[in-house]
């Protein structure tokens, strides 16, 4: 494997050794747990994924894995990224951190979205390769595949069509993600790999009125209905779009199991493969939160891709399967919301 000019210090990378060539059982399925003292640096440590990974990491026994919060480490800073990096000497990395938001935050803000999570994954990349970072996981998205693409959708649809216009920005920019991710693996034989998650729900996330996703912004919504005894609630679109909901400590299983099974090049979805209109899960918000008032649908906003359902069968291969049920998630993650709301101790 030849060299190559590394970006940042301009000295050359080491080629990877045969002693550190990956034994493949099939194409790319790796058998290689990793030593539980390995220094694992988890970027985004304080987001829902992120510390969901901190959580699982801890639960198989990682004893050195950090994560600091964007006050200690803003990682849209190049050159506090690297000194990090230099200062650290992180043996892997899980590229958890990402500016995320619901359908109107990414269509009212693309050029942050786009800019801020660029800068984001750029600078953890390069450092990353800057020090030889053996094992390496981006997380992307499922917004990554086009609006209309064959269902459930197979990781080959990438960059087949067009992409739903509320959130190419943010697309783009995982897509650029992913394309680094390979990228480091073609010219410098790092074991860097991704993980497109589908529509994500579980502690930590955030509530937001307006910048929220869509299962957190129902919670919220029918909590506070609940509460002033309103006798409807109005939610946007028509209510029949599809969606797919993986609970985050899913997703940090998924992550590790990754991690010690997978070395390809191709993105991995990681999803449950079932899904449901978004008005059968507000009914099923409602219910688990106790609200009883009216449900009603403001089909003058938009829907946003008709169906999103990923193919898992990839990762179904390598020995993983969603543990948690929809509605058994939903109970734990609406008690810790309203726990946490009053305790005061909730994000947005």
């Amino acid at each position: 494997m030849p060299t190559a000019t590394r970006a940042h210090a301009g000295a050359t990378h080491t080629p990877v050794s045969a002693s550190t060539a990956v034994d493949k059982e099939q194409k790319g399925s790796v058998r290689r747990p990793f030593d539980r003292s390995a220094h694992v640096f988890v970027a985004g440590g304080r987001g829902m994924a992120g510390s969901a990974v901190w959580r699982e990491l801890r639960r198989e026994g990682f004893t050195n894995v950090v994560g600091p919060g964007s006050a200690d480490l803003d990682l849209r800073e190049r050159r506090d990224v690297f000194d990090w990096f230099a200062a650290m000497r992180p043996d892997v990395v899980v590229l958890a951190a990402a500016r995320v938001g619901g359908i109107k935050a990414n269509a009212t803000r693309p050029a942050e979205f786009l800019s801020d999570n660029l800068r984001i994954q750029v600078n953890v990349l390069d450092a990353a390769l800057e020090h030889e970072v053996e094992r390496l996981l981006f997380l992307g998205s499922s917004c990554i595949y086009p609006k209309f693409a064959d269902q459930p959708i197979r990781e080959e649809a990438l960059l087949t069509g067009p992409l739903e216009p509320t959130n190419d920005a943010y697309a783009i920019a995982k897509i650029a993600g992913i394309v680094q991710v390979q990228a480091v693996r073609r010219q410098h034989g790092l074991r860097w790999i991704s993980a497109m998650p589908t529509n994500l729900y579980g502690p930590g996330d955030n509530f937001h009125p307006e910048h929220s996703h869509v299962l957190p912004s129902l919670i919220r919504r029918f909590h506070e209905a609940r509460q002033t005894g309103a006798p409807q609630v109005v939610n946007w679109g028509s209510g029949t779009p599809r969606r797919e909901f993986l609970h985050v400590d899913d997703l940090a299983r998924a992550c590790l199991h990754l991690l010690e099974h997978y070395d390809g090049d191709e993105p991995v979805n990681v999803g449950t493969g079932t899904d449901l209109t978004i008005r059968e899960l507000a009914e099923m918000v409602a219910e688990v939160i106790g609200y009883r008032g009216r449900i009603e649908w403001d089909a003058d906003q938009p829907d946003g891709t008709p169906r999103k359902l990923l193919d898992i069968s990839r990762i179904t291969a390598l020995g993983w399967a969603p543990r948690i049920d929809l509605r058994e998630g939903l109970r734990q993650v609406c008690a810790w919301y309203v726990d946490r709301l009053a305790s005061g101790d909730l994000r947005h």
